[in-house]
């Protein structure tokens, strides 16, 4: 290559020429594979290297033998080729994480309906057995009573041990899905990054592919160079975005199950806890009150029965 190389041009618009010249001749070789940038550190023309045959007319080789600094890789063709399934590899694990987003949401807005329901379901029985306590009828019945003041304490202790249900639910399933949502904004936020990072990609792609449709002229070739300049760090920004969230993704989708898991087993044994102990106390309110032997079909007759009375009244008995 030596003695060739004070025949060449020494102008940049010259080199710039040859360079892409050289690169669109082993692009027209295969296009699908994209220049081996790194592997080797120059090229020499058919001149001073046999070995090298290019695919256009060597008057088209202004460099007559310069050694030529490695092309640029041309992004065109491997562009359209690998785009379409990094997107779609993209969006299969993006999809999933959306998911994984709006089902933390429901479930944490789902539980939080359901705690408030079991407090104000304990609160009602709780007014109800107060309502009674304050009834005249207990008064003037000491049976009667006796059978309220047990139902307000069973009430009372239901309500107490609901509480520590949903305390308990508050803090080991609740809490955690509320952190794990917190998580999503800085994600979506990465994803919009790329996004963006991708639309400028796209958009100096184009400008790219513009010029390399153009005729080959001097001020052409020179221009096309400047774009793939520009295009570069665009591309390797986007590369690394991608392949960050692309590796990350998986993971944090994966470790949903670790996180969750014990969230799930709390629930479990705070709802095993909260029904054991209504079993006892409804268990002990259910010995105070009740006769044994007697059936609900008994009761249930009995019922009837005072009520037929009552209505046999003639304050009440129809017109």
């Amino acid at each position: 290559s030596s003695s060739c190389a004070g025949a060449h041009p020494r102008s940049e618009l010259a080199r710039l020429v040859a360079v892409t010249l050289l690169q669109e001749s082993l692009e027209l070789k295969n296009p699908q594979t994209p220049f081996p940038f790194g592997a080797i550190t120059r090229y020499n023309c058919s001149l001073c290297f046999p070995g090298f045959r290019p695919a256009f007319p060597r008057d088209r080789f202004p460099c007559k033998g310069l050694p030529l600094q490695a092309p640029l890789q041309s992004l065109g063709a491997n562009f359209h080729l690998f785009f379409p399934q990094v997107e779609r590899d993209f969006e299969r694990e993006y999809g999933k994480l959306q998911q994984l987003e709006d089902q933390t949401k429901k479930l944490q807005k789902d539980m939080k309906k359901s705690t408030d329901a079991d407090l104000a379901m304990s609160k009602s029985a709780v007014k109800i057995s107060s309502d009674l306590l304050s009834n005249p009828l207990c008064e003037q019945e000491p049976a009667f009573l006796e059978m309220v003041t047990a139902f307000d304490t069973a009430m009372k202790r239901m309500d107490s041990f609901n509480q520590e249900k949903v305390n308990q639910i508050q803090k080991t399933v609740i809490e955690p899905l509320k952190k794990f949502s917190s998580v999503f904004p800085s994600l979506n936020m990465a994803v919009k990054r790329r996004e963006q990072t991708l639309q400028d990609y796209k958009r100096l792609q184009s400008k790219v592919e513009k010029y390399e449709e153009k005729e080959r002229t001097g001020p052409v070739l020179a221009k096309l160079h400047q774009a793939r300049e520009e295009l570069r760090p665009v591309k390797e920004d986007f590369e690394a975005k991608n392949k960050q969230l692309l590796e990350e993704m998986p993971k944090f989708y994966s470790s949903r199950i670790d996180y969750f898991k014990p969230s799930f087993e709390s629930l479990v044994r705070a709802q095993v806890v909260y029904y054991t102990e209504m079993h006892k106390i409804f268990g002990d309110l259910t010995a105070q009150i009740d006769r044994p032997g007697l059936s609900d079909e008994q009761r249930e007759r009995e019922n009837d029965a005072k009520l037929s009375e009552l209505r046999a009244l003639s304050i009440v008995a129809d017109d």
